[in-house]
């Protein structure tokens, strides 16, 4: 009898053993099931994951400056395609990552270094989304911008196709653009102010030669832009110079985050048509105005730049069996 009661109690023993390590296993995920992100989510469980992301950050941008603008565009180009889930950091063939707006992309390395160091310390608990998420404020306060509070709790996704990678694009009218952010349940004021990001960052000169030299097959440059402007873009951007190379989205303050950028919509000196024609619109112009202080009641773009990002960071979230947690950044578990 005695020798039986032992056995049993070793075995129920172990099965209890098995079952307290599969469910710190799964702890991430489990936690998340029909929760949705929320400020303070890893508690005392990783209570160094905001700091450790921002050191990392840190690190990175000063090494190479433009990690802060790249690691912002990416936390959009994320979040536009199935949603904020770390989708754009998986790797391999036909990935998000490989699609044509992805490529010049930059910054990887800051967030699976980040994830390395939270795997260290609170393993199989941080999601690479929210690294990610964490990493775009941080890129914003690096090169001066205002913070603001990280909803956490997102899971990664399992799905990373090239083929599902449509973006706003450089061209694009405002309805369209209007359209697109609707779709993803932005409104028009947090249009103008994610645009507004494009404060600090570079685009490509394949992108936008055409508007200063060609522009509608005219031969001549766009006639909206200020001539001014012009010889700049063509001297960054030759004709036939590398498309690959890139020009300022903000002349003269291109790594400071600040409301210089909107003051150059307002004065036609932007090189993507997208950017400019937010001044022809009545009602993106109007908040355009209230942020430059030349309409009231005015905005604060710090304060709505991050009430917009809270916004874009939680749309299409994964929770429960939808996603996961991963233990390295570019490849799915």
């Amino acid at each position: 009898m005695g020798r039986g009661y032992n056995l049993l109690f070793i075995l129920v023993t172990f099965l209890v053993l098995i079952a307290a390590v599969a469910a710190q296993g799964n702890s991430g995920s489990s936690r998340r099931v029909g929760q949705r992100p929320r400020v303070g989510f890893y508690g005392n469980g990783c209570r160094n994951v905001e700091s450790i992301v921002a050191s990392v950050v840190r690190k990175h941008v000063q090494s190479n400056p433009a990690n802060a603008p790249g690691i912002l565009r990416m936390h959009f180009h994320d979040c536009f395609v199935r949603g904020c889930d770390g989708s754009v950091l998986l790797a391999g063939n036909k990935t998000e990552r490989t699609a044509g707006p992805n490529r010049s992309l930059r910054g990887f390395e800051a967030i699976e270094e980040a994830k390395t160091r939270l795997e260290a310390e609170c393993p199989g608990m941080v999601s690479c989304a929210d690294i990610l998420t964490l990493a775009a404020r941080e890129a914003v306060v690096l090169t001066g911008g205002q913070g603001w509070r990280v909803p956490l709790g997102r899971l990664d996704g399992r799905i990373s196709q090239a083929s599902d990678v449509i973006l706003p694009g450089p061209n694009d009218a405002v309805d369209k653009q209007k359209r697109d952010f609707a779709a993803k349940t932005l409104n028009t004021l947090d249009l103008v102010t994610l645009v507004g990001g494009h404060t600090i960052g570079t685009a490509g000169c394949g992108l936008v030669r055409g508007r200063f030299f060609n522009f509608n097959g005219t031969g001549q440059p766009d006639p909206s832009i200020d001539p001014s402007f012009v010889p700049l873009v063509q001297a960054s951007c030759p004709q036939t110079g590398d498309a690959s190379a890139r020009v300022d989205l903000d002349e003269g303050s291109a790594g400071s985050f600040d409301t210089s950028f909107l003051s150059k919509v307002r004065s036609s000196r932007v090189v993507l048509q997208s950017d400019l024609v937010l001044w022809n619109d009545t009602e993106t112009r109007a908040i355009i105005e209230r942020f430059l202080g030349l309409r009231r009641p005015p905005l604060r773009f710090g304060t709505e730049f991050g009430n917009s990002m809270v916004k874009m960071s939680l749309i299409e979230v994964k929770t429960g069996s939808d996603g996961e947690i991963r233990r390295v950044c570019s490849a799915i578990n």
